[in-house]
């Protein structure tokens, strides 16, 4: 929905070039990274809070290589880093919250087609 100002999305150039020649822009590939990455965020921090941990900083980061194989080209995982700062819990507690969100998160579940791994890292 527009805001007050009017709808100011900006445009992303996307073609043939952007995916596979390295021009500027983007690809289907780096939006499914930039969906989960965020989704996956802000689920973490949710899940955080209600564990009792308090989440100052979340930043998360998706790589999703796009391979050929038997002459097709498909995703065949999409590798999440995330690097997080909280108090209040363990790294063990924090990592079993984290890879259950990484199950449960709602783009992760639009993305089960794909192997989808969790780099974990808590910074106290």
């Amino acid at each position: 929905m527009p805001g007050p100002e009017g709808d100011h999305t900006p445009e992303v150039p996307f073609s043939l070039g952007t995916r596979f020649e390295g021009q500027p822009g983007s690809n289907p590939e780096e939006m499914f990274g930039a969906a989960l990455a965020g989704c996956f965020s802000r689920a973490l921090a949710l899940a955080l809070e209600q564990a009792g941990m308090a989440p100052q900083n979340i930043r998360t980061s998706a790589e999703v290589p796009l391979e050929k194989g038997g002459g097709r080209f498909h995703i065949p995982r999409i590798e999440l880093t995330t690097e997080v700062r909280a108090s209040g819990g363990d790294a063990a507690k924090f990592n079993a919250i984290a890879q259950e969100t990484k199950k449960q998160c709602p783009v992760s579940k639009a993305l089960k087609g794909a192997e989808i791994t969790l780099d974990a890292k808590l910074v106290t």
